[in-house]
């Protein structure tokens, strides 16, 4: 019936349906890393609601919207330490989120896509541990 289908092409697609559930998964996590890490700023100093970060999950939409999520948690980061006058907290990671979002970006472009998803990784890493040690130093609300 189907001429074409050899059982070679069943195991190209059940790796690849299983690479891609692996990866949804993961980006889920993320997901809701950065939605705690943004319901864990008060109120008045978030620059975007958490519920937007699942946006991310969307293909291709999610190239364009990293930038927006990882600054703004960054600059929701920085106006809450700023207003209890901790200034030792730099950028709260605004550098690195934003390293992150080109690099994932940048990861499109031919030759040079794989080194740069590699570093995208690292810095994806990077950002996310330093969010959660932001995130344990704001006191936890009732």
């Amino acid at each position: 019936m189907f001429p074409l289908l050899r059982p070679s092409h069943f195991f190209g697609l059940a790796f690849v349906l299983g690479f891609a559930a692996v990866r949804l998964c993961v980006e889920i996590v993320i997901c809701f890393f950065l939605f705690n890490s943004f319901k864990r700023v008060p109120p008045q100093f978030r620059k975007m609601e958490p519920g937007l970060v699942w946006l991310l999950l969307i293909p291709c939409f999610n190239l364009v919207w990293n930038f927006f999520v990882f600054i703004r948690l960054s600059r929701s980061f920085k106006g809450y330490f700023s207003s209890v006058g901790n200034s030792a907290v730099g950028d709260c990671g605004e550098g690195i989120g934003l390293a992150y979002a080109v690099c994932e970006a940048a990861a499109l472009i031919p030759c040079i896509g794989l080194a740069v998803w590699v570093a995208a990784i690292v810095l994806l890493i990077l950002y996310l541990v330093k969010a959660n040690e932001l995130s344990n130093q704001i006191p936890a609300v009732s």
